[in-house]
Protein backbone atom coordinates (compact mmCIF):
# COMPACT_ATOMS: atom_id res chain seq x y z
CA UNK A 1 0.00 0.00 0.00
CA UNK A 2 2.86 2.24 0.89
CA UNK A 3 4.60 1.92 -2.50
CA UNK A 4 1.54 2.47 -4.47
CA UNK A 5 0.42 5.71 -2.23
CA UNK A 6 4.07 6.99 -3.24
CA UNK A 7 3.38 5.79 -7.25
CA UNK A 8 -0.15 7.62 -6.98
CA UNK A 9 1.68 10.68 -5.43
CA UNK A 10 4.62 11.10 -7.96
CA UNK A 11 2.01 10.41 -10.95
CA UNK A 12 0.03 13.26 -9.62
CA UNK A 13 2.99 15.82 -9.74
CA UNK A 14 3.75 14.41 -13.30
CA UNK A 15 0.45 15.25 -14.17
CA UNK A 16 0.39 18.47 -12.56
CA UNK A 17 3.90 19.71 -13.94
CA UNK A 18 2.46 18.61 -17.20
CA UNK A 19 -1.09 20.54 -16.91
CA UNK A 20 1.06 23.97 -15.97
CA UNK A 21 3.51 23.65 -18.51
CA UNK A 22 0.52 23.44 -21.63
CA UNK A 23 -1.22 25.96 -19.67
CA UNK A 24 1.93 28.52 -19.55
CA UNK A 25 2.35 27.22 -23.05
CA UNK A 26 -0.97 29.00 -23.96
CA UNK A 27 -0.50 31.81 -22.18
CA UNK A 28 -0.36 35.55 -24.10
CA UNK A 29 1.84 36.72 -20.52
CA UNK A 30 5.18 36.37 -22.23
CA UNK A 31 6.78 37.53 -18.58
CA UNK A 32 5.36 34.43 -16.99
CA UNK A 33 6.09 32.55 -20.02
CA UNK A 34 9.83 33.42 -19.72
CA UNK A 35 10.09 32.73 -16.52
CA UNK A 36 8.77 29.56 -16.77
CA UNK A 37 10.99 28.73 -19.09
CA UNK A 38 13.90 29.43 -16.99
CA UNK A 39 12.56 27.92 -14.24
CA UNK A 40 12.56 24.54 -16.47
CA UNK A 41 16.39 25.05 -17.15
CA UNK A 42 16.96 25.41 -13.96
CA UNK A 43 15.40 21.86 -13.12
CA UNK A 44 17.05 20.27 -16.00
CA UNK A 45 13.97 19.71 -17.91
CA UNK A 46 15.90 21.18 -21.33
CA UNK A 47 13.25 20.10 -24.05
CA UNK A 48 10.35 22.42 -22.02
CA UNK A 49 12.92 24.90 -22.06
CA UNK A 50 13.87 25.38 -24.84
CA UNK A 51 10.35 24.75 -26.79
CA UNK A 52 8.98 27.53 -25.01
CA UNK A 53 12.38 30.17 -25.66
CA UNK A 54 12.38 29.07 -29.57
CA UNK A 55 8.38 31.14 -29.62
CA UNK A 56 10.26 34.05 -27.00
CA UNK A 57 13.34 34.57 -28.73
CA UNK A 58 12.26 36.37 -32.10
CA UNK A 59 9.22 38.33 -29.65
CA UNK A 60 11.78 39.19 -26.79
CA UNK A 61 14.53 40.46 -29.95
CA UNK A 62 15.62 44.64 -29.13
CA UNK A 63 14.45 44.21 -25.94
CA UNK A 64 16.16 43.60 -22.78
CA UNK A 65 15.39 40.12 -22.70
CA UNK A 66 16.49 39.41 -25.82
CA UNK A 67 20.06 38.81 -25.24
CA UNK A 68 19.86 36.49 -22.35
CA UNK A 69 16.64 34.67 -23.82
CA UNK A 70 19.09 33.50 -26.40
CA UNK A 71 22.06 32.26 -25.14
CA UNK A 72 19.98 30.25 -22.55
CA UNK A 73 18.02 28.82 -25.69
CA UNK A 74 21.28 27.94 -27.24
CA UNK A 75 22.54 26.54 -23.67
CA UNK A 76 19.05 24.82 -23.37
CA UNK A 77 19.68 22.59 -26.42
CA UNK A 78 23.12 22.34 -25.49
CA UNK A 79 22.29 20.57 -22.32
CA UNK A 80 19.37 18.13 -24.30
CA UNK A 81 22.53 17.48 -26.14
CA UNK A 82 21.12 19.02 -29.29
CA UNK A 83 24.85 19.91 -30.53
CA UNK A 84 24.61 20.83 -33.83
CA UNK A 85 21.45 23.14 -33.24
CA UNK A 86 23.04 24.47 -30.14
CA UNK A 87 26.12 25.32 -32.10
CA UNK A 88 24.25 27.58 -34.43
CA UNK A 89 22.27 29.13 -31.71
CA UNK A 90 25.30 30.14 -29.90
CA UNK A 91 26.86 31.76 -33.13
CA UNK A 92 24.06 33.57 -33.79
CA UNK A 93 24.20 34.91 -30.28
CA UNK A 94 28.19 36.32 -30.63
CA UNK A 95 27.57 37.35 -34.18
CA UNK A 96 23.97 39.65 -32.42
CA UNK A 97 25.33 40.48 -29.47
CA UNK A 98 29.43 40.81 -30.38
CA UNK A 99 30.28 42.67 -27.10
CA UNK A 100 27.95 40.91 -25.52
CA UNK A 101 27.45 39.86 -21.29
CA UNK A 102 28.13 36.24 -22.81
CA UNK A 103 30.09 36.34 -26.18
CA UNK A 104 32.98 34.47 -24.78
CA UNK A 105 31.40 32.11 -23.54
CA UNK A 106 28.92 31.93 -26.68
CA UNK A 107 31.92 31.62 -28.73
CA UNK A 108 33.82 28.73 -26.78
CA UNK A 109 30.34 26.60 -26.61
CA UNK A 110 29.83 27.24 -29.91
CA UNK A 111 33.35 25.39 -30.97
CA UNK A 112 32.44 22.59 -28.12
CA UNK A 113 28.91 21.66 -29.29
CA UNK A 114 30.68 21.06 -32.51
CA UNK A 115 33.26 19.40 -31.25
CA UNK A 116 30.81 17.07 -28.86
CA UNK A 117 28.25 16.60 -32.53
CA UNK A 118 31.63 15.30 -34.72
CA UNK A 119 31.42 12.18 -35.60
CA UNK A 120 32.66 9.32 -36.53
CA UNK A 121 36.46 9.52 -38.88
CA UNK A 122 34.37 7.46 -41.36
CA UNK A 123 31.81 9.64 -41.56
CA UNK A 124 31.54 13.00 -43.34
CA UNK A 125 33.60 15.47 -41.56
CA UNK A 126 31.87 18.96 -42.22
CA UNK A 127 31.16 19.29 -38.42
CA UNK A 128 34.78 18.75 -37.46
CA UNK A 129 35.57 21.64 -39.73
CA UNK A 130 33.29 23.87 -38.10
CA UNK A 131 34.46 22.68 -34.52
CA UNK A 132 37.73 23.92 -35.44
CA UNK A 133 37.17 26.97 -37.19
CA UNK A 134 34.56 27.73 -34.27
CA UNK A 135 37.40 26.65 -31.66
CA UNK A 136 40.16 29.04 -33.28
CA UNK A 137 38.05 32.16 -33.66
CA UNK A 138 37.67 31.67 -30.15
CA UNK A 139 41.24 31.53 -29.03
CA UNK A 140 42.02 34.30 -32.19
CA UNK A 141 39.01 36.56 -29.87
CA UNK A 142 40.35 35.41 -26.92
CA UNK A 143 43.92 34.43 -26.18
CA UNK A 144 44.05 34.45 -22.95
CA UNK A 145 40.24 33.82 -22.22
CA UNK A 146 39.51 31.06 -19.81
CA UNK A 147 38.66 28.30 -21.63
CA UNK A 148 42.23 28.41 -24.37
CA UNK A 149 43.73 25.30 -22.68
CA UNK A 150 40.93 23.35 -23.84
CA UNK A 151 40.24 24.63 -26.95
CA UNK A 152 43.58 23.91 -27.78
CA UNK A 153 43.18 20.33 -26.65
CA UNK A 154 39.90 19.75 -29.02
CA UNK A 155 41.27 21.41 -31.81
CA UNK A 156 44.49 19.13 -31.52
CA UNK A 157 41.78 15.79 -31.33
CA UNK A 158 39.26 16.97 -34.20
CA UNK A 159 42.58 17.46 -36.56
CA UNK A 160 43.42 14.51 -35.40
CA UNK A 161 40.25 12.95 -36.22
CA UNK A 162 40.65 14.58 -39.69
CA UNK A 163 44.06 12.73 -40.46
CA UNK A 164 42.14 9.68 -39.21
CA UNK A 165 39.84 10.44 -42.17
CA UNK A 166 42.59 10.67 -44.07
CA UNK A 167 44.58 7.38 -43.38
CA UNK A 168 41.11 5.97 -43.82
CA UNK A 169 41.09 7.32 -47.10
CA UNK A 170 44.62 6.68 -48.33
CA UNK A 171 44.35 2.83 -47.21
CA UNK A 172 41.18 2.64 -49.59
CA UNK A 173 43.34 3.81 -52.74
CA UNK A 174 46.08 0.88 -51.80
CA UNK A 175 43.13 -1.59 -51.27
CA UNK A 176 41.62 -1.00 -54.89
CA UNK A 177 45.24 -1.25 -56.32
CA UNK A 178 45.62 -1.49 -60.11
CA UNK A 179 41.73 -1.65 -60.12
CA UNK A 180 40.88 -1.60 -64.42
CA UNK A 181 43.90 -0.75 -65.08
CA UNK A 182 43.94 2.59 -63.22
CA UNK A 183 46.66 3.27 -60.49
CA UNK A 184 45.17 4.05 -57.12
CA UNK A 185 48.45 3.25 -55.54
CA UNK A 186 49.74 6.54 -56.56
CA UNK A 187 46.21 8.14 -55.30
CA UNK A 188 47.53 6.53 -51.97
CA UNK A 189 50.86 8.04 -51.92
CA UNK A 190 49.25 11.57 -52.96
CA UNK A 191 46.25 11.27 -50.11
CA UNK A 192 48.82 10.62 -47.57
CA UNK A 193 51.47 12.66 -48.24
CA UNK A 194 48.73 15.71 -48.61
CA UNK A 195 47.89 14.47 -45.16
CA UNK A 196 51.41 14.76 -43.55
CA UNK A 197 51.22 18.56 -44.75
CA UNK A 198 48.02 19.32 -43.44
CA UNK A 199 48.57 17.52 -39.80
CA UNK A 200 52.37 17.66 -39.45
CA UNK A 201 52.23 16.35 -35.96
CA UNK A 202 49.49 13.82 -36.31
CA UNK A 203 50.14 10.27 -33.86
CA UNK A 204 49.56 8.67 -36.97
CA UNK A 205 52.79 9.84 -38.86
CA UNK A 206 54.04 6.10 -38.70
CA UNK A 207 50.91 4.83 -40.49
CA UNK A 208 51.37 7.10 -43.17
CA UNK A 209 54.51 6.78 -43.81
CA UNK A 210 54.67 2.82 -43.66
CA UNK A 211 51.34 3.20 -46.09
CA UNK A 212 53.07 5.35 -48.71
CA UNK A 213 56.49 2.68 -48.36
CA UNK A 214 53.94 -0.23 -49.00
CA UNK A 215 51.79 1.62 -51.94
CA UNK A 216 55.36 2.43 -53.68
CA UNK A 217 56.49 -1.15 -53.18
CA UNK A 218 52.95 -2.87 -54.81
CA UNK A 219 53.31 -0.09 -57.49
CA UNK A 220 56.56 -1.70 -58.22
CA UNK A 221 56.23 -5.00 -58.00
CA UNK A 222 52.75 -4.69 -60.11
CA UNK A 223 54.39 -2.12 -62.90
CA UNK A 224 55.64 -3.26 -66.34
CA UNK A 225 59.34 -4.43 -67.01
CA UNK A 226 60.16 -0.65 -68.08
CA UNK A 227 59.34 1.02 -65.19
CA UNK A 228 59.98 -1.55 -62.28
CA UNK A 229 63.64 -0.13 -61.84
CA UNK A 230 62.53 3.60 -61.06
CA UNK A 231 59.62 2.49 -58.96
CA UNK A 232 61.85 0.21 -56.86
CA UNK A 233 64.28 3.13 -56.39
CA UNK A 234 61.29 5.70 -55.22
CA UNK A 235 60.46 2.16 -52.33
CA UNK A 236 64.37 2.44 -50.95
CA UNK A 237 63.94 6.44 -50.67
CA UNK A 238 60.37 5.97 -49.12
CA UNK A 239 62.31 3.08 -46.91
CA UNK A 240 64.55 5.88 -45.81
CA UNK A 241 62.00 8.63 -45.17
CA UNK A 242 60.27 5.75 -42.96
CA UNK A 243 63.17 4.58 -41.11
CA UNK A 244 64.66 7.87 -40.40
CA UNK A 245 61.47 9.06 -38.73
CA UNK A 246 61.05 5.15 -36.72
CA UNK A 247 64.34 3.28 -36.96
CA UNK A 248 62.68 1.00 -33.99
CA UNK A 249 59.17 1.48 -35.34
CA UNK A 250 56.68 -1.15 -35.40
CA UNK A 251 56.58 -2.26 -38.98
CA UNK A 252 60.34 -1.86 -39.18
CA UNK A 253 60.14 -5.79 -40.19
CA UNK A 254 57.80 -5.40 -42.72
CA UNK A 255 59.84 -2.40 -43.84
CA UNK A 256 63.34 -4.40 -43.76
CA UNK A 257 61.94 -6.97 -45.93
CA UNK A 258 60.44 -4.58 -48.86
CA UNK A 259 63.46 -2.92 -48.35
CA UNK A 260 65.64 -6.17 -49.36
CA UNK A 261 63.27 -7.23 -52.07
CA UNK A 262 63.59 -3.59 -53.66
CA UNK A 263 67.28 -3.46 -53.23
CA UNK A 264 67.55 -6.91 -54.73
CA UNK A 265 65.89 -6.20 -58.11
CA UNK A 266 67.84 -2.81 -58.34
CA UNK A 267 71.08 -5.08 -57.76
CA UNK A 268 69.83 -7.36 -59.86
CA UNK A 269 68.82 -5.17 -63.09
CA UNK A 270 72.43 -3.47 -62.78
Amino acid sequence: MKKKAVYLFLLLLICCSCGEYYKIQKSTDLDARYQYAKKCFDNGKYNRAYTLLEDLVAVFKGTDKGEESLYLLALSHFMAKNYDTAGDYFATYYRSYPKGEYTERARYYSGLSYYNDSPDPRLDQSITYKGIEELQMYLDYYPRGEKVKEAEEMIVNLQEKLAEKELLNATTYFNIGNYLGRNYFESAVITAQNALKSYPYTQKKEEFLMLILRARFQEAEESIREKKGDRYRNTIDEYYAYINEFPNGKFKKEADNIFNKASKYIDNAE
